[in-house]
């Protein structure tokens, strides 16, 4: 099997999950569902959201939880198929302990360690530059680190998909180039 990357990227509620996992069911393989929201300490409707996508999840995947290090997780993955979901949460968790720089670095590295390892990916993210500027500084940092990474993932994808209203348009790759 191929290195390949497949970046959905879309706004809240738009079905980049959902098409997310068409597209994993639709290459009929076992699948590493890599849930990067973290499960402890959260408030009872996240925890609910939590739940409610574990039940969506195909009975036959693996799902790692809790887990950051796209190097490490690539390197177990080798030769398999990683569908992360999603990349603007796994952002987050190291933006609290780390500068900018350094969580891109780590995305870089990472993206290479999952071509390196030869992991088929389906990479999914939040598109964030179509609203407003935040008034807070921390809230635009975080958001222009979002709009970096999804950058550097759109950069190195295959193929990216935006998803407007559970619609998927291809922006790279696919069948129009």
């Amino acid at each position: 099997m191929n290195a390949e990357l497949r970046l959905i990227i879309g706004g809240s509620r738009s079905g980049k999950s959902s098409r997310a996992e068409e597209i994993a069911r639709s290459w009929v393989v076992d699948v590493v569902y890599v849930a990067t929201c973290r499960t402890e300490n959260l408030d009872a409707e996240m925890t609910e959201r939590i739940r409610r996508h574990r039940e969506q999840r195909s009975s036959g995947w693996r799902t790692i939880e809790d887990r950051f290090d796209l190097e490490e997780l690539a390197a177990e993955c080798a030769g398999g198929v990683v569908l992360l979901d999603c990349l603007t949460l796994w952002l987050a968790h190291w933006l609290e302990s780390e500068p900018v720089d350094a969580v891109l670095g780590r995305l870089e590295n990472g993206l290479a360690a999952l071509r390196r390892h030869q992991v088929r990916t389906i990479l999914v993210t939040n598109e964030v530059g179509c609203g407003i500027v935040p008034l807070g500084a921390e809230t635009r940092a975080y958001r222009d680190l979002v709009g970096w990474a999804n950058q550097l993932a759109a950069r190195e994808a295959d193929e990216v998909e935006w998803i407007v209203a559970g619609i998927p348009v291809t922006i790279k790759g696919g069948p129009r180039g």
